[in-house]
């Protein structure tokens, strides 16, 4: 039988990473993030990216892995990760794949289709023309020709405009054509559990103290060094993230400090909306409210079975050395938005202190 893997799905400031690090202190998994801008080094604060104390003893695979002039891409993403799944089931761990970028989630489950390689003059020839028109414009000529990925592609999104653009000009076929095709699915059997908070007022609240808390912690210092390296631009992908652009404009004297942040924390917030779109269309869900008290129990309780068959009865060991220990039970705690805090262990007191929720 194929080895199981898990995917934990969720909007941005549900606690994933600590929810993650705490399964990890009662089973033998191996986390996987699937985020696409904790890829990228240097962004730390604004990822809210596990400190290095807490990645020292729970590894994350894929976070910095590319440099902020790189675009990292869905099909980068899809092959490093079945290689972190590959050699995390070789160590006879259960992988746990854990974030929120959701199209690198479905990329995986469902398989990229074969599109055409990059060819840099088509896509200069767009950026030049985006420079000239703007965006939004170019978004319009994707939906005489690509009805269907227009609908998917907001049209300020410059990376994935740019894309479906320079496959109609370089092949004459629309994206959606070539993703008609299909791709190679995952070949494990999946659990999808998906952290839905029900009330959604505590989440928004709970991104505005997340957000306030990282400019506390020198997020405009963070993009300050990230802008005096010089080879960094607004159109790049790791730029463009939640957060990182509009503090970039913020020090381009775009707009002020309170601004900026209205605007971060609107993003963010968007940003959850549409996850929340993506986890309601997503069929075999198990959904888990992280405002539950339950919600360590519940989730450890569906893994350790997979963890058992991932390596061989030590998921069983690991929860009675937990139990024996104490283990690590989730609280609901009012400074932290509903967001699952575990009772013990320094990764869960490190993940509070850098996100300022004690």
């Amino acid at each position: 039988m194929t080895a199981p893997v898990v995917f934990l799905m969720g909007p941005t400031a549900t606690g994933k990473t600590e929810l993650a690090c705490a399964l990890a202190e009662r089973l033998p998994v191996e986390i996987i993030s699937v985020d696409s801008a904790m890829v990228y080094r240097g962004l730390d604060i604004g990822t809210a990216k596990p400190p290095p104390e807490v990645r020292a003893r729970f590894p994350h695979r894929l976070v910095d892995v590319a440099d902020p002039a790189e675009r990292y891409s869905a099909g980068r993403f899809v092959r490093e990760a079945t290689e972190a799944v590959e050699q995390a089931h070789a160590r006879g761990r259960l992988p746990l794949l854990v974030g929120g970028t959701m199209l690198y989630f479905h990329a995986l489950e469902r398989g990229l289709a074969p599109l055409p390689e990059a060819v840099p003059e088509v896509r200069a020839a767009i950026d030049a023309e985006a420079a000239e028109r703007g965006w939004p414009a170019l978004h319009a000529e994707l939906a005489r020709v690509d009805p269907q990925a227009a609908a998917r592609i907001r049209p300020h999104d410059a990376q994935r405009i740019q894309r479906a653009l320079e496959i109609w000009r370089v092949t004459g076929r629309s994206l959606s054509w070539w993703q008609a095709r299909g791709g190679r699915p995952a070949p494990w059997p999946l659990t999808r559990i998906a952290l839905v908070p029900s009330d959604r007022a505590a989440l928004h609240a709970r991104i505005e103290r997340r957000f306030q808390a990282m400019l506390d912690a020198g997020f405009l210092e963070e993009v300050a060094r990230l802008r005096a390296r010089g080879d960094l631009d607004p159109t790049l992908p790791a730029i463009r993230a939640v957060g990182y652009r509009q503090a970039w404009a913020h020090l381009d004297g775009a707009v002020g400090r309170e601004e900026m942040a209205a605007q971060a924390v609107a993003a963010t917030r968007g940003l959850a909306r549409r996850q929340l779109t993506w986890l309601r269309r997503w069929p075999g869900l198990v959904a888990v409210d992280p405002l539950d008290p339950r919600c360590l129990e519940r989730v450890a309780a569906m893994m350790a079975p997979l963890a058992g068959n991932s390596a061989g009865g030590a998921a069983s060991n690991e929860q009675g050395r937990a139990r024996r220990a104490g283990g690590a039970a989730v609280l609901q705690s009012p400074a932290s938005g509903g967001v699952p805090r575990a009772s013990s262990g320094a990764p869960q007191r490190a993940l509070r202190e850098k996100n300022n929720q004690e």
